[in-house]
């Protein structure tokens, strides 16, 4: 016998999430902040850390990051935080809280990767309901499956990745209703769509979940979920201890102290995101789809994979999304840069359209 054969089922034929090394290149592929922080924070920060001292333990139970949480996004006192190693290790907690024999996690097709990648890891069923062909909510469909499938968990990102958009709240209050386990609500894009489901009471059985990797903090890993206590509780059994360093919770409570910074930095980037629509919207072979999150999906006209590699010989790295299928073949995702990044983006599709600026013959390919 080898190792191997003590792995777990379908383990092998799994392969690891990939991502592109920093190449050089610009990087709109990442829903990343583009803007680092102004000098004189950036050293007030680094005389903090110099007196943070790393020879002990975190605090497992993150009380002052948790309570920075509380005064910077007022979230109410009768509603408790988990605090994760990026957003990432929430949606594997929830996963594992809900793993046994017949359990279903639902969402919807296209969403966010890890669902399905967590959903496997702790051998639960996934099931998806297509988004319309404007990537809304299928309402009809998704009370269906619930009904179907009596799902433990309902992951739905609000706004929604990769597509952008949000989903309408009526339709969402529908399926937590009719939702027989947990509904997840992933607001991961919150700073960008400037809503958030926590201006309604949550249900019992509702958590938002949020991450400040958007906010501009993407390097520290942190993410946090907020919900009643009794379900915070039973998912904190799962979290491990110290799962959260020391620096990461100092940097955090600093960063949210300055939130008005991330904030204006929030403002260029929807500013930027306004001017790119209406850019992409001149080249008459894009499908460009509204977003309120800080990326634009468009659609290529047949020129998917072309433009994606007219683009990485420009310098300029986007997400390629046709390997995904279905509803994202031919989608490439575009994150909103810097001014100078876009007008570089812009430049390369003038090449690759063979048109002046997005305005004059645009003949695809």
């Amino acid at each position: 016998m080898s190792w191997k054969d003590f792995l777990r089922e379908g383990l092998l034929e799994t392969q690891a999430y990939e991502v592109p090394l920093p190449d050089g290149r610009i990087k709109l592929d990442a829903m990343e902040n583009p803007y680092t922080w102004p000098e004189p924070m950036r050293e007030a920060w680094q005389h903090q850390l110099k007196s943070t001292d790393v020879n002990r333990y975190p605090d497992a139970s993150a009380r002052d990051l948790k309570q920075q949480l509380r005064t910077t996004y007022n979230i109410e006192a009768d509603y408790d935080l988990l605090i994760g190693n990026g957003s990432d290790e929430l949606i594997q907690i929830v996963c594992a809280a809900f793993a046994g024999a017949g359990s279903t996690v639902l969402s919807v097709d296209p969403a966010f990767v890890v669902y399905q990648s967590a959903a496997k890891l702790y051998s639960l069923s996934f099931e998806t309901v297509p988004l319309d062909d404007d990537f809304h909510l299928d309402l009809d469909a998704m009370l269906a499956a619930i009904a179907r499938f009596q799902p433990a968990v309902i992951f739905l990102a609000y706004p929604n990745n990769p597509t952008g958009n949000l989903f309408n709240n009526d339709a969402i209050a529908t399926i937590i209703e009719a939702a027989p386990g947990l509904v997840v609500v992933d607001e991961a894009y919150q700073p960008f769509a400037r809503v958030s489901w926590l201006s309604d009471r949550l249900a019992e059985n509702v958590v938002v979940m949020r991450t400040l990797s958007k906010f501009g903090l993407a390097g520290l890993r942190l993410g946090y979920m907020i919900g009643h206590q009794a379900v915070i509780s039973e998912l904190n059994k799962l979290r491990m201890p110290y799962n959260v360093n020391t620096l990461s919770m100092e940097t955090a409570c600093y960063a949210l102290k300055h939130h008005t910074v991330f904030d204006e930095q929030a403002d260029k980037i929807l500013r930027e995101r306004s001017r790119m629509q209406q850019a992409f919207g001149r080249y008459e072979s894009l499908e460009v789809f509204a977003s309120d999150a800080n990326f634009i999906l468009v659609r290529a006209g047949g020129a998917g994979n072309a433009l994606f590699d007219h683009l990485l010989q420009s310098g300029i790295r986007v997400k390629n999304l046709t390997a995904s299928g279905g509803s994202l073949t031919d989608c490439l995702r575009v994150t909103i840069g810097k001014p100078d990044q876009n007008d570089s983006l812009l430049a390369a599709l003038d090449d690759f359209y063979g048109c002046a600026n997005g305005t004059g013959p645009d003949t695809g390919i």
